[in-house]
């Protein structure tokens, strides 16, 4: 009996009875043969039988034990998968790397998720996937948003395409002749010259991943492509060599071959499109983070890049700007749009001692912030991890295609097998036993069958994302469909995010007149509430406001007429001494109803 070892990082041991306890919870692992842990490194020395037990098995006992096994997520770039039949091989070489407890690999994205112990580098990843004839770029894993190096591949994959089409017209073109009962084509040796490039130059990509996928003892979606069009292409030039033709004509099928390839580099094509699109939703969450930040040093304010700002840097955000990281106002009264992680609609006031988040915008005023997380901790970041996480991962149905797509081409590379034969030996007409073929091996690819989930998945939660909604996972949208009845533990942020005005009230019954100063008073404000006045009261009858000034956190003061006027919310009117006991019953009244309040007076006089 052959045995192996496998080394577990452990935590949470402090004496000699915790190594006992984690031993025997290993040894009750099935195909372990022994365990030791030593209580100095940290560290368990597995050995496992003929049966080696998955590395998850042996964590999850650890766990179960009370102890805990160090974990960490790995993201890879994975480029040259074609089809569902590449993502079970990457995923099936990731998952021997000694050490990996999970392996995902979604086709829409080119991503590989990889859950493995502690010790397990990228770099054995990334052998791994190499080893199985897939590709790992250099740079870490990224996210969707490498703009320009997508923009290069589509740019290359639509001049291919361009090319193959106008090269396969003259080809396909006379055969609508057969339309009007005529026959007509081009010369066989011209056809030959057009299907060539076709076939060798921009199919080439077929024929090195189907080879890489035999080098792997496997085959995919390439495979079938170059083994069909191949057949197709060299029987015709068998035929044009032989000039052994019908009625003095050659049967050749340049046409066919050629037009299978560039319908599939169409197929590639929008496919790529689809990814690029789904991506946006990702790329639109990191356009919400600056790159740059001002920070304020010894009294003066330093530009730098978002990369080099710390936790406890104070940081200086102006009117209107993005708020760089997340903090706490330490100087500074503002508003801040926060609808990216509440959707609330409407501004927040922000004072010294609240938080606010990266990625807000902020209001009025100048505010300095106290840096408590940046990077991969912000807020922002966590929700764009969310998002790539519920695009990555799969939904129960993309499993089962998998399991399907993982004997789904050598059955098809089977069945052209036995129609060439079967079709060849009743008949002896062996050269239509080999288009009929070629046929099942064009026709069976697999392109919607690796690609239609996931690419669904993306679509889904990226029109999500761009709506506000944050999905969890692939399978809560794939169950979303049985939900009957939507709970919402929030008030103020079901509303169409454009406030409007719905009534307004005066002590002295002239709303018409109150209406008119409080436009006149907002003229000009970016705040939503200030729109909603603005679209209530006909431009003709506003007054014309001057010395107008915002009181951040509090609302707007002005002279209208001669008089001045304050605007804002009840605690701006309490700290102007102004009584508001004649509206308070209203007021209350229209806050149960869910409404927010907006007051105006005159200095010196109660509320109007």
């Amino acid at each position: 009996m052959s045995t192996s070892s496998i080394s577990l990082p452990i935590e949470g041991m402090t004496c000699a009875s915790c190594v006992g306890r984690v031993e025997r919870a290993l040894a009750r692992v099935p195909g372990v043969a022994a365990a030791e842990v030593n209580l100095a490194t940290g560290r368990a020395r597995v050995l496992a039988s003929d049966t080696a037990p998955e590395p998850a098995a042996l964590a999850q006992a650890v766990e179960d034990a009370g102890y805990h096994v160090p974990v960490q997520r790995h993201e890879l770039p994975v480029e040259g998968m074609t089809c569902a039949s590449c993502v079970g091989r990457v995923e099936r070489a990731l998952r021997r790397v000694p050490g990996v407890l999970e392996a995902s690999v979604n086709l829409a994205t080119e991503r590989a998720t990889v859950r493995a112990l502690g010790d397990v580098r990228r770099a054995e990843l990334a052998r791994a996937v190499q080893d199985a004839g897939y590709r790992v770029p250099e740079a870490p894993a990224g996210t969707p948003a490498a703009a320009p190096a997508d923009d290069v591949g589509a740019r290359r994959e639509k001049r291919h395409l361009v090319l193959a089409t106008l090269l396969t017209l003259p080809l396909v073109l006379p055969m609508l002749s057969g339309l009007a009962g005529e026959h007509a084509a081009l010369p066989g040796w011209l056809q030959w010259l057009l299907a060539t490039p076709v076939q060798f130059w921009l199919g080439a990509r077929f024929y090195r991943a189907g080879w890489k996928a035999l080098r792997a003892g496997t085959g995919n979606m390439d495979l079938l492509v170059a083994i069909g069009t191949s057949a197709g292409y060299g029987l015709s030039l068998w035929n044009l060599l032989r000039d052994t033709g019908h009625h003095g004509s050659a049967p050749l099928y340049f046409e066919a071959s050629a037009a299978i390839i560039t319908l599939v580099l169409l197929g590639k094509f929008l496919e790529a499109r689809a990814r690029r699109q789904t991506s946006e939703a990702i790329r639109a969450l990191q356009a919400l983070r600056p790159a740059t930040a001002r920070l304020r040093r010894d009294g003066r304010d330093v530009e730098v890049p978002i990369e080099q700002v710390t936790p406890g840097d104070v940081v200086v955000v102006g009117p209107g700007e993005r708020f760089p990281v997340d903090g706490e106002v330490r100087e500074g009264h503002t508003h801040a749009d926060e609808s990216l992680v509440t959707g609330e609609s409407l501004p927040v006031p922000k004072s010294p001692g609240d938080r606010v988040t990266g990625g807000a915008i902020n209001g009025e005023g100048v505010v300095l912030v106290e840096t408590r997380a940046v990077g991969a901790e912000s807020v922002l970041a966590r929700i764009i991890r969310m998002v790539e996480d519920a695009q990555a991962r799969k939904a129960p149905i993309q499993k089962l295609v998998d399991r399907v797509s993982a004997v789904f081409v050598p059955a098809v590379v089977v069945v052209a097998l036995v129609t060439l034969l079967g079709w060849g030996l009743a008949t002896g007409d062996w050269q239509q036993a080999i288009l009929n073929a070629v046929a099942v091996l064009v026709i069976a690819c697999p392109c919607a069958l690796g690609l239609a989930t996931p690419t669904a998945i993306m679509a889904g939660t990226g029109v999500a994302a761009r709506a506000g909604i944050l999905i969890k996972d692939a399978q809560a949208l794939e169950v979303a469909h049985h939900v009957d009845v939507v709970a919402f533990d929030k008030t103020g942020t079901l509303t169409a995010g454009r406030p409007r005005l719905v009534e307004a009230v005066a002590a002295d019954g002239d709303a018409d007149v109150l209406l008119a100063i409080a436009a006149a008073l907002q003229t000009g404000s970016a705040h939503p509430l200030a729109h909603a006045v603005l679209e209530a009261c006909d431009p003709s009858r506003r007054a014309r406001a001057v010395d107008v000034r915002a009181v951040p956190g509090r609302g707007v003061e002005g002279r209208v007429e001669g008089a001045t006027y304050l605007l804002g919310n009840g605690a701006m009117l309490r700290e102007a001494g102004i009584d508001t006991t004649a509206l308070e019953a209203r007021a209350a009244t229209l806050r149960e109803a869910g409404h927010t309040l907006s007051w105006l007076a005159r200095a010196g006089d109660d509320a109007r």
